[in-house]
């Protein structure tokens, strides 16, 4: 199995004892944190670490979540979480596709879209993004991709 786009940043983790549940696999609220930590490190990568969001008093905040589960991890599976910034208007919203696979078979386990608005972290109020963000842009093969989809895209419905 493939990823979805071209390019993805890719974040790998091996699953922990602590990230397992009740029914004996990772917990669904384990790979919203796995995403927000693909995140980070990618926004780190891009060179807008967390340390410049301080600075700037400006961050980007979820606003809503989109998340489709197609499979379960398990302990001592290695994932790895591919990220790609879809959206940036340059003003207030960014948006990231996701996707979560195991590495041994490939296997897509989660798929989700993701949206933020940039916000005063002081105030939590919707701020204007500032330039440094910029670096969040939507690369020309991921776009290219993006808009030989057929259907506007859909956690859990299986790409094209």
């Amino acid at each position: 199995m493939s990823w979805d786009l071209p390019s993805p940043f890719v974040h790998e983790r091996a699953v922990v004892h602590a990230e397992i549940d009740g029914y004996g696999h990772v917990n669904n609220v384990v790979y919203l944190a796995w995403m927000d930590d693909c995140a980070w490190e990618h926004s780190r990568e891009r060179g807008i670490p967390f340390e410049l969001c301080k600075r700037l008093n400006r961050g980007m905040a979820v606003w809503r979540t989109q998340v489709h589960y197609l499979g379960a991890a398990y302990l001592g599976d290695q994932v790895e979480v591919g990220t790609w910034p879809v959206l940036n208007d340059g003003r207030l919203r960014i948006a990231r596709r996701f996707q979560v696979r195991r590495k041994s078979d490939g296997q897509t386990l989660v798929r989700a879209l993701i949206h933020y608005v940039c916000i005063d972290l002081e105030t939590g109020k919707a701020k204007r993004m500032p330039a440094e963000f910029t670096k969040y842009t939507v690369a020309p093969e991921v776009a290219a991709a993006i808009a030989l989809e057929t259907e506007p895209y859909q956690p859990g419905v299986e790409p094209p």
